[in-house]
């Protein structure tokens, strides 16, 4: 098996890249079918989804959630909150910590994309076998483990 030139770099073959571009390319055509009709930008919609299961928790917790840049969950709540969507109460406990919900008219608007979104799934999927999407699930899941695993940790560049 040939050696891969280190010091090139072939985006077309590069993991990170294509996983960022299948997640951009499939975030953008989910959000064909909800940005104009519910007004929604896909971090709107991806703090939205977070917070339609996993209710009371902080925008630095969407943020962790969803592997989202912050000032982008930031910007994301200020417009949920201006157009009614989500709702901030303050943490009894913590004064400081303000938590964030669906108000009804998130709900409402959750509860009609929700079912845009996995038919969509449905849909990309459509194209893989029980085991390819049983083995796709598994892989992706031990990829993310191990990003995880490796953390902060940067490459290094050769001496």
């Amino acid at each position: 098996m040939p050696r891969k030139n280190v010091n090139s770099l072939k985006l077309e073959d590069f993991l990170p890249y294509r996983l960022s571009v299948l997640s951009n390319t499939v975030s953008s055509a989910i959000a064909g079918a909800y940005a104009e009709r519910f007004h929604l930008s896909v971090p709107e919609w991806r703090v939205l989804a977070i917070l339609g299961r996993y209710s009371g928790i902080s925008a630095g917790e969407v943020a962790e959630r969803g592997a989202m840049d912050k000032v982008a969950v930031s910007r994301a709540v200020s417009r949920l909150l201006a157009a009614g969507r989500i709702k901030r109460s303050f943490a009894n406990a913590d004064r400081r910590r303000s938590i964030l919900e669906l108000t009804k008219r998130g709900r409402a608007v959750y509860s009609k994309i929700t079912p845009l979104a996995r038919r969509y799934e449905a849909a990309l999927l459509e194209g893989l076998t029980d085991t390819e999407r049983a083995r796709f699930e598994a892989v992706l899941d031990k990829l993310l483990r191990r990003a995880h695993s490796l953390g902060s940790a940067k490459p290094t560049a050769a001496e």
